[in-house]
């Protein structure tokens, strides 16, 4: 029944590309009819009759995201009902080569990742409709984006279900171009169309990294099959080739540092919807390929491996944060925030690795559990901040944080669920995102079990850089929240900015940040949950997470640490309850409203609060010189030789250090080498018949 379910849901997204297609091709055809009935005007009038009956656009303009709902909740029953039925659904199918068919598999570890993708998938769902409205009489087609989106999501699933390298492939290809299609979905700007060229050049350089890991398991294992793959007994030096390449192509994938490139100039490209999408769910199909790669197929894990994926996860984690600190851009401070959350789930995957391979299969599990769990909470609260954002983008047309505030006062309903996806994001109790990253912490708390001094040594460090990390991402998005929606707003669009009219563009937040709370408050069954997915990776399942009962979280023993979210909930109300008693209730005071103190100036105005930019300076300051900041102050002069200054405005730019050291010169280089193999061609017929010829004669060589 679960595979059912996961095909239904593959179906219902390639249902969903089709119909948009179709509207395509009946818009097409109702404007040729419409040029043509200018030519006869004798049978305007019914014509005029027949179209107003069958608005075909308006009939179906919900219908590409009702088929997406279904899709996700389809793929929401496989995965449940998978994870939970402790079985392994497999299949065949007659498509692709003579002989090689597909190999489909469902097993808990996919069905986990189905239910990743199926809650957001929902809320885009609700979401949706609502916002593609500025599309469907614009410049732009909305069938294109719904052609795409229904790829996009189609190729994720099937991702998911494969069970052979050659299906993997053509799914993970689907889901590439897709959403490069999606992110150059408004082509006119150039910094759409350059963030789709890199966006796929690095798809592309990513992809051939995961087929030579491919390739390495299939030579040794004499087969394309996973299964096949999982009997190939490898050497230390092939497997460790296999996992390097198996981790730079996913990691280019997920947005890990110096691979993260791509990632925030994409996610600000595409439509809000579809960044809720690659950010809440793409990436974590990347992890989910690493994870199937070097758990699942890999006969055996080195401890060096974990060691590598631990640097490279904090690394980029830490940095992730500190960009996403200094972006003006709201939908860029959240790509960035997506590589330092992608850092962290590679950081418990890298101690899960050490763990592993030392002997240490609970400590080792715990740490596998911490990931996954990461993984499905920032699904839900970056897929939150995003849908969010883009309603904020919808109602004030303002991308810059500079120009937004006072938004709480104007969008109150949409305050209240980014709040909540603010809390989650900033890991923040009892939300979901501190239950995954206190188990990180429980985890990396137990180094002291390894007999490695290094190991015992690191381990230390890295937890040190994800506590930094927490702290600035706390920080981080009290900024966000504090510039966008407190104050006043700075801008006329701020100013007469309101609540979105479609109830769905708030129903799909509200979904999510009620799986935020839920998750957060009631994680132990979620925890259990994850046993038999455990048990297929690492033939282990954690025995005390709830041994003091279903409202505690033990994750190593009760005698270690113990956190019970919903008594932290009961107690963080009674709390606010009992100072609003003391304060108001017994002693019979009133709330006054007045307006904030203004220091003495009167007249408060935008002018004298935080901008995003001052409330980042300490931080730019202390952590200088891991930025390439570049500071200017545009003065404006009057009077006689230009002497009074009478306005001031300064300016600061923070480019990614990546793209400066790693891929500007490489893109130059390549433009060099261009240039000269241009000037191979000379256009003389003279030069090309030389050219023959010496090659005749090198060949003739080389063969004789």
């Amino acid at each position: 029944m679960s595979l059912f379910f996961a095909y239904l849901s593959v179906a219902a997204a390639l249902i969903s590309a089709l119909t948009a297609l179709a509207t395509n091709r009946r818009l097409a055809l109702d404007h040729l009819s419409q040029t043509l009935l200018r030519r006869w005007p004798a049978i305007q009038t019914k014509a005029d009759k027949l179209l107003s009956e069958t608005d075909y656009a308006e009939r179906h303009r919900n219908s590409l995201f009702i088929l997406l709902g279904i899709s996700g909740i389809c793929a929401l029953l496989a995965g449940a009902g998978i994870l939970t039925s402790n079985t392994i659904a497999t299949d065949t199918l007659p498509l692709g080569l003579p002989w090689l068919h597909w190999h489909i598999r469902l097993d808990p570890l996919s069905g986990f990742f189905l239910c990743v993708l199926g809650l957001p998938l929902i809320a885009v769902s609700l979401y949706g409709p609502g916002y593609v409205r500025e599309f469907e009489h614009g410049k732009y087609s909305l069938a294109v984006l719904g052609l795409f989106t229904g790829l996009f999501v189609a190729g994720m699933e099937l991702v998911l279900l494969a069970d052979d390298a050659f299906v993997f492939m053509i799914a993970w290809e689907l889901m590439s171009v897709a959403s490069y299609f999606l992110v150059v979905f408004q082509h006119e700007h150039a910094a759409n169309r350059r963030a789709g060229f890199l966006y796929l050049l690095m798809a592309v350089i990513g992809a051939i990294a995961i087929i030579l890991a491919f390739g390495v398991l299939a030579g040794f294992g004499d087969g394309l099959t996973f299964d096949a793959m999982r009997g190939a007994v490898l050497s230390p030096a092939w497997a460790s080739v296999a996992f390097v390449l198996a981790l730079t192509g996913f990691g280019m994938k997920a947005g890990l540092v110096p691979l993260h490139a791509w990632l925030p100039e994409a996610h600000p490209a595409a439509p809000s919807h579809i960044s809720a999408l690659m950010s809440g769910v793409m990436l974590k199909i990347a992890v989910y390929g690493f994870i199937r790669f070097g758990f699942d197929l890999l006969d055996q894990i080195h401890w060096q491996w974990g060691v590598v994926v631990l640097i490279v996860g904090s690394a980029s984690a830490v940095l992730g944060i500190l960009y996403a600190l200094q972006q003006q851009n709201l939908k860029r401070l959240l790509a960035y925030s997506s590589v330092e959350n992608i850092g962290i789930i590679f950081t418990a995957l890298g101690l899960s690795l050490i763990f592993l391979s030392s002997g240490q299969t609970e400590l080792g599990t715990l740490g596998l559990v911490a990931a996954l769990l990461h993984c499905l909470n920032h699904a839900l609260f970056k897929s939150l901040l995003f849908l969010g954002a883009g309603a904020i983008l919808h109602q004030t047309h303002e991308q810059s944080l500079e120009n937004m505030g006072g938004l709480i006062h104007r969008m109150p309903e949409l305050a209240a669920t980014f709040l909540i996806g603010t809390l989650s994001i900033a890991a923040l109790p009892p939300l979901n995102g501190f239950v995954s990253e206190w188990l990180i912490f429980q985890t990396a708390l137990q180094a002291g079990n390894l007999e490695s001094g290094v190991l015992r040594s690191l381990i230390p460090t890295a937890s040190a850089v994800l506590a930094l990390t927490s702290a600035l991402a706390a920080t981080c998005f009290v900024k966000l929240y504090g510039v966008a929606f407190l104050g006043l707003p700075r801008s006329e669009h701020a100013a007469h900015a309101h609540e979105v009219r479609h109830r769905g563009m708030l129903a799909g937040p509200a979904m999510l940040a009620a799986c935020c709370v839920l998750f957060g408050v009631l994680p132990t069954p979620l925890i259990g949950a994850m046993g038999n997915l455990t048990l297929q990776l690492t033939g282990f399942q954690l025995p005390n997470t709830s041994a003091l009962g279903w409202l505690w979280l033990t994750p190593v023993s009760p005698e270690t640490a113990a956190y019970a979210p919903s008594l932290v909930l009961i107690g963080t109300v009674a709390v606010g309850w009992l100072c609003y008693y003391l304060l108001y209730r017994r002693t019979g005071l009133e709330p006054r409203r007045a307006e904030p103190w203004d220091c003495g100036f009167g007249g408060l105005n935008a002018r004298m609060q935080y901008t995003s930019g001052a409330f980042s300076m300490p931080i730019r300051r202390i952590f200088q010189p891991v930025y390439e900041i570049r500071e200017t102050i545009d003065e404006t002069k009057e009077g006689p030789a230009q002497t009074r200054v009478t306005a001031l405005r300064y300016h600061f730019q923070v480019p990614d250090r990546a793209l400066l050291v790693l891929y500007e010169p490489a893109g130059h280089a390549v433009l060099r080498l261009a240039r000269w193999a241009g000037g191979l061609q000379t256009g003389n017929i003279r030069t090309y018949l030389g050219y023959s010829f010496f090659t005749l004669i090198f060949l003739l060589w080389v063969i004789s």
